[in-house]
């Protein structure tokens, strides 16, 4: 049983391991009953404001930069970016504190990179405009968010940084759920159809043509819980996945 417990998570590589056991130990990732923005109700939540103290900055961003690294090695076609851009407002520690730890493991490739965010609300005194950091403009934009639910936020930040004259070359989560997007009937009685459906993150990808990636994903956290032998909530959330799992 411990073979193969052990088995589960030994294909994950040690960056993920460490992010998820982070999660778990300073309670960023709790378990019990969640209502979300759909209506839908989770076994689980992901709170990336939780990453308050310095160790767990440096667990998450050190995850976030490995991440980005994968991403753009299986993605030869994505060009390094000149931006990172983290939206307002979980979004503006997170761009931070990833490019600090991108330089880090390779100053040469990075340091010329720099991170930007947007203003909720405009500026119209001093500098003014609704951008803090580099400018958009003619730059080749990764944005980094926490968790992607419904896709409302990551269509704005889209369209901001197109506004700004910036093109986003792709998308990097904390979590993906790998959830399906609730049906009709399910937004107005919160009933699901039984329907297959995208993820928001893979809608986002065919709407667009935008690729993304994320630290960690609903299998992952199934397969380090099931390592850990945490029997009731790992059903809890073998029973949502396979209730709500995305076609994508």
């Amino acid at each position: 049983m411990a073979a193969s417990a052990q088995s589960n998570t030994s294909i994950l590589p040690d960056y993920k391991v460490a992010f998820l056991k982070s999660c778990l130990s300073a309670n960023v990732l709790t378990f019990g009953t969640y209502t979300l923005k759909s209506g839908r109700q989770s076994p689980y939540f992901f709170n990336a404001g939780s990453f308050h103290t310095s160790a767990l900055l440096s667990a998450i961003s050190t995850a976030y930069a490995n991440t980005i690294v994968s991403f753009l090695a299986s993605h030869p076609s994505v060009p390094k970016p000149d931006v990172i851009f983290g939206p307002a407002y979980k979004g503006i520690p997170l761009a931070c504190c990833t490019l600090l730890e991108l330089n880090r493991l390779d100053a040469a490739t990075w340091s010329s990179v720099s991170y930007s965010f947007n203003r909720k609300e405009a500026k119209d005194h001093g500098e003014g405009g609704g951008i803090v950091g580099a400018g958009l403009k003619g730059k080749n934009v990764l944005v980094i968010d926490d968790v992607i639910t419904a896709g409302t936020a990551m269509r704005e930040t889209i369209r901001l940084v197109a506004k700004e004259g910036g093109r986003v070359v792709g998308f990097t989560v904390a979590l993906d759920r790998m959830e399906k997007m609730p049906g009709p009937r399910e937004k107005e009685d919160g009933v699901d159809d039984g329907e297959p459906r995208m993820s928001a993150m893979g809608q986002i990808r065919d709407e667009f043509g935008v690729p993304t990636a994320s630290i960690v994903t609903l299998d992952d956290l199934i397969a380090v819980l099931r390592s850990k032998g945490d029997g009731g909530d790992l059903e809890r959330l073998e029973d949502y996945r396979g209730r709500y799992h995305a076609s994508d």
